[in-house]
This record gives structure tokens, sequence and C-alpha cells, in this order.
């Protein structure tokens, strides 16, 4: 099949490769136009970009897709012209007007990091790992006017390890997933694909703020734990400690401690943190304009602890 991929950020990247590894043809990518980063704000192609340009692949990226606007325009007039059979989306990051969802054949068809309809929206593995699931998987489905919604086309499993942040989770399932995208491309192609209407009950995993990345450390033990691994790399869980913002790395449940919500006990190789129901062992700490780093270096940089003061974060 033509194939036109859209997708942008790291997890897309493996998904590409597999296809152009395959019997399809990736006539183009759709993918974020190029963002400054870094400390000189110079501008960066997306990882997905980067990789097609290396094939030699044309690129576009585009602002919007939607119609009324040069850009807009532009687009959907390049998009007919490569005339795809299918639209294979990971990640893509941008709106797709619903009069340019029958565009290619056998329609938009998005790579989904759940197992629909559980956990519909932009961040499912955060999602899974913090509501304590134990599977989760990825599926195919058509894309329609609804939020991830459409019809299903494949699905694959994963066990969520107890250790998982979601940056172990999401790096796992950005290889099967890319694996199953592949299989849904055959199957189309062989029309050998019958897409199969959600089942069940739908459950939602809004984009995540920084707000929403905060550690509750009333919450139980285990809730903070998979909180903060949850949110670990990005957008990073925190906590305040005085007026200072620091970002926390997994725990380890079940210190031997009695100790408040929050409150810090600094021993001779490790840090010990309160919650609701038991002490955990704190594994990273990332103060202001600091790399992160082992919560016991952490604490022997931090005066108020060497002083043997009681602290808290909050």
């Amino acid at each position: 099949m033509r194939l036109i991929f859209a997708g942008t950020p790291e997890p897309a990247v493996v998904a590409l490769e597999r296809l152009l590894a395959s019997d399809h043809e990736v006539v183009a990518v759709l993918t974020r136009p190029d963002a400054r980063r870094g400390r000189g704000r110079t501008l960066h192609p997306s990882p997905v970009s980067a990789l097609a340009r290396e094939h030699g692949i044309e690129v576009l990226t585009p602002t919007t897709l939607k119609d009324g606007t040069e850009d807009g325009a532009a687009i959907r007039a390049r998009l007919a012209e490569l005339a795809p059979d299918a639209i294979p989306v990971v990640a893509y990051g941008n709106l797709i007007p619903a009069d340019l969802l029958d565009l290619p054949t056998h329609g938009w068809i998005n790579l989904h990091f759940s197992l629909l309809p559980a956990w519909r929206g932009a961040a499912p593995v955060q999602a899974a790992i913090r509501a304590g699931d134990d599977i989760t998987g990825a599926a195919t489905f058509r894309i329609e006017e609804g939020l991830d919604t459409g019809p299903v086309l494949g699905t694959v499993t994963e066990e969520i390890r107890g250790t998982d942040t979601a940056d172990d989770l999401l790096t796992r399932l950005a290889y099967s997933g890319a694996d199953l995208l592949t299989a849904t491309m055959d199957g189309l192609a062989a029309g050998a694909l019958v897409p199969q209407p959600q089942t069940g009950e739908a459950t939602y995993a809004p984009k995540i703020t920084t707000e929403d990345a905060r550690v509750d450390w009333s919450q139980p033990d285990f809730a903070v734990d998979r909180h903060i691994r949850a949110h670990t790399p990005g957008p990073g869980a925190w906590t305040m400690l005085a007026d200072d913002r620091v970002k926390v790395g997994p725990v380890t449940l079940g210190a031997d401690a009695d100790l408040a919500p929050g409150e810090i006990e600094v021993r001779k190789n490790e840090v010990l943190v309160g919650t609701g129901t038991g002490a955990v062992v704190l594994g990273q700490a990332q103060p202001p304009g600091k790399k992160m780093m082992n919560a016991a270096d952490w604490a022997r940089g931090n005066a108020a602890l060497q002083a043997g003061e009681k602290v808290s974060f909050e």
C-alpha cells in the first residue's frame, strides 16, 4: 500500500522504521514543524522528521490541517496528490479535521497505547501506571470524529511491571505497537481485517499538566509509588521543600520508619519519606538548577538536612 506516515515524537520512530522495512511504500511523512529547544533555542526537526529525511522521504510539516488557511489548503492539496491508501498515525499531535478522514482508501489508522476503550486520550501509559493496572497494551483503530472511539483493527497486550516508569512501559509498547501497526497495514492490504466496535466502559487519560505531577504525600505509599513512576521522566513528579521545587524519582516501599506524610529522615546511605501509610525510600531527587541525582547525594548537599532539622516535603 501507499502510505503517508503521521507522527512526531521518539516513540513513533520505531513504527516508521518497521513500515520502511515492510513491503509497503511510505511516500511521505506528516509531522509537527521544527521546534526550538536547548539553551540556544535553535530549531530542531522532530524525531520522525529526522528519520524520514535520512531516507529521502518527503516531509510535510503544516502548522494546521484545517481548511481556510494558506497552510491548510496547501497540505490538503498535497495529501490528495499523494493519494495514500492509508495514513498510519502514531502520536502525530495535530487535529485531523473530519472532512479529511475519508481521504485515504482505508482511512487514518491510529496506534494507541492502551487496550481501548480503556484510557482514551493523550496520556494512556501514565494513566495505566497511576491506576495500578496489571495489564495494558496497544490498539490500532480507524480514526473517526470522536476521541479514540473508532473501530479496532488489532490489539497487543503488555504486562505492567511493579517498577515500570512511564518511559519503561512506553518503550516496550513502542516496539510491540510498531509490529502491530505493520501487521494491521498487512491485513488491510490483504482485505483480511474486519473492524470491531469498541466494547466495555470507556476510561479517559487527559493530557498531563505540571500541576498534575505534584506528589501528595498523604496518599498511601503504593499510590505515591505509582504516581511518581507514572510521571517519570516527564513531566517529572515534584514536591516542595520550603521554597524549592524538587523533582523526585521512583521510591521503594516498606521502609522501617515512623514518619508523618512528607517528613524526611536521612540515614547513612538512604533518604526516607513518610506517606499516608508508611515510609518509602526515595530513589532520586533533583533540586532547582541541578541534574537528577541519587537521593543520598542530594541530602548530603542540603544544609537543613545535614544540620538535622526536621524537614518535610509539601
